[in-house]
C-alpha cells in the first residue's frame, strides 16, 4: 500500500515530502523510544511516534522509512520541517492517539503477512 493512499484513508495531514507519498509502506513500528525505533524498525516501515524533533528525521533518513506519523496532536518543529524536506522525509501527523492510529494500519492491512 501507498503511503498517499494511508494518508488519505487515516485523514493524515502532510507537513512534509508530499512529493514522496507514492513510497511503498512494507509494514509499521509505532515507539517513542529512539534506539528501539532504529533497532527494530525496517525499511518502507511507517514509523508512528509523538516525537517531533529534528532527530526522527535522521531515524527514518537512515533506516530509508516510507514516512513518519505524529500523533496526538503532535507538529514537527520548525527545524524539524527544513531537515525532513531537505531529507526528503514524509512527516503527518494527527489527532488520533498512536494506539488508534497503529490499530487502524492493522486494519489496512499494514505489516500484515501476505497470504
Amino acid at each position: 500500500m501507498k503511503l498517499e493512499e494511508i494518508s488519505r484513508r487515516l485523514s493524515l495531514e502532510v507537513q512534509t515530502g508530499a512529493g514522496k507519498l507514492d513510497a511503498e509502506v512494507t509494514g509499521g513500528y509505532a515507539c517513542d523510544l529512539l534506539s528501539y525505533v532504529m533497532a527494530n524498525a525496517k525499511e518502507g516501515n511507517v514509523w508512528v511516534t509523538i516525537q517531533s524533533h529534528p532527530n526522527i528525521v535522521a531515524v527514518a533518513s537512515l533506516l530509508n522509512l516510507a514516512g513518519v506519523v505524529i500523533t496526538e496532536g503532535g507538529k514537527p518543529e520548525p527545524v524539524t520541517v527544513a531537515k525532513a524536506e531537505k531529507e526528503g522525509v514524509p512527516i503527518l501527523t494527527t489527532d488520533r492517539t498512536t494506539f488508534e492510529i497503529a490499530g487502524r494500519l492493522y486494519q489496512l492491512g499494514v505489516g500484515q503477512a501476505e497470504g
